[in-house]
């Protein structure tokens, strides 16, 4: 009897170390597919924003994304975790944001980043890509963000500069064949690579199309050398690639000289509130940009379900955001990507599947962009948004005119 006791004892023991071992390999393996800044209730995201600096007029999109955390977690999460966001400012300095991503990724350990602008990007692409961390849903439409062969971990959001430059081009072309156009841009990847792509677009005709180009550094205190120049230059048309600042600067120096191009505008300047507005609206009329955001201020989305329901967000967890400002829409729907893309990981949150399942997003429709654009992304397709439409301003508002242009 006691010898069957003691084996049963013992089949117990051997039952119960079996059962340990294969408890602790199944938490291994749940640990393993749980990345950094990722437990059963939190999911730490990383951020690097322009609160203050040049491109101060961008810290709305850190303030949004923050909001809209909030509210995911008002709502129970992402699969029963709460969003944490961990934003920095980096006051649009690449040396900062440099200093501010290492403590993100080495002392918070957060699970991905985002960045906001083409130099302060660029500044932390390398180390970023070389240490396995997403750098998902980059403000910025610089043409590098969408190289997965060669920085596999980056992806941006906008759509890229160069696309938009020969959207520009090509309407140019129909609109006045004639024109002599005077460029001004930033000196950075921002601006060459719009200037790349509307160089693009013209093919040829480039070479005689454009009669001058004038760049600035971020650092510069204004432009007004740079206009007055292009203004002698004989330039009919302005081809405006700045940034919220200087955009502002120009449109007031622009009225000021009593100079009437038609006045092209780069997408990232289009905020009636923080760039039209501080320039004086009447000075704004006429503009031609881009779009593939929903404006606040066009009356066509006045009624529109889902404008209401950003409103209504806007109100509750940003109160003192504007809401005129399209950035503050455009920030919200990065948002959505990012929560998106985590929940499409599911419970599987290493920096590999998200990684992985920002680059299968198939037909999304987020609330904030023009019907008919969605994002879609594939393993060697890191560009989510490659569709936009022109707008042109009234001194109102932006009014769309034409087709969803695509690449």
């Amino acid at each position: 009897m006691r010898t069957t006791q003691r084996k049963a004892r013992r089949r117990l023991l051997a039952a119960a170390a079996i059962g340990g071992a294969l408890a602790g390999r199944l938490a291994s393996a749940q640990t393993r597919n749980q990345g950094p800044g990722v437990t059963d209730t939190e999911i730490r995201v990383g951020q690097t924003a322009p609160y203050s600096g040049p491109a101060s007029a961008y810290g709305a999109i850190g303030k949004v994304i923050a909001g809209h955390f909030r509210k995911v977690n008002d709502e129970g999460g992402v699969n029963g975790r709460r969003l944490t966001l961990i934003s920095l400012d980096d006051a649009f300095s690449p040396p900062k944001t440099v200093e501010q991503i290492r403590r993100l990724v080495e002392s918070e350990n957060v699970l991905f980043v985002h960045t906001i602008g083409s130099p302060t990007s660029s500044a932390v692409h390398r180390y970023l890509n070389q240490n396995r961390v997403p750098q998902l849903f980059v403000s910025s439409g610089a043409t590098k963000w969408g190289d997965p062969k060669n920085f596999p971990w980056t992806m941006g959001f906008n759509p890229s500069y160069q696309t938009e430059g020969m959207v520009y081009a090509r309407w140019l072309m129909r609109e006045r064949p004639g024109a002599r156009v005077g460029v001004l841009y930033q000196n950075d990847d921002f601006g060459k690579d719009l200037l790349t792509g509307f160089r693009m677009g013209l093919g040829e005709r480039a070479r005689t199309i454009i009669v001058a180009e004038k760049s600035y550094e971020l650092t510069d205190t204004g432009v007004d050398t740079q206009l007055i120049s292009l203004q002698a230059s004989g330039a009919d048309v302005l081809l405006n690639l700045t940034t919220p600042k200087f955009a502002a600067m120009s449109i007031r120096k622009v009225a000021a000289m009593g100079w009437k191009p038609l006045h092209v505008l780069g997408n990232v300047s289009a905020s009636v509130g923080s760039v039209l507005k501080p320039a004086g609206l009447e000075n704004a009329v006429g503009i031609v940009s881009s779009a593939y955001m929903k404006d606040p201020t066009d009356v066509a989305w006045a009624n529109d379900p889902a404008m209401n329901e950003w409103r209504a967000f806007m109100r509750r967890y940003y109160p003192e955001g504007s809401l005129e400002d399209w950035v503050n829409v455009y920030a919200q729907a990065m948002a959505q990507a990012m929560v998106h893309t985590l929940r499409q990981a599911g419970n599987d949150l290493s920096r590999e599947n998200v990684m992985r399942q920002a680059a299968s997003l198939r037909n999304v429709e987020l609330p904030g962009l023009l019907p008919g654009i969605r994002i879609n992304t594939g393993p060697d397709d890191h560009n989510p948004i490659e569709q936009l439409r022109l707008a042109r301003f009234d001194g109102r508002q932006w009014v769309l005119f034409g087709e969803v242009i695509g690449p």
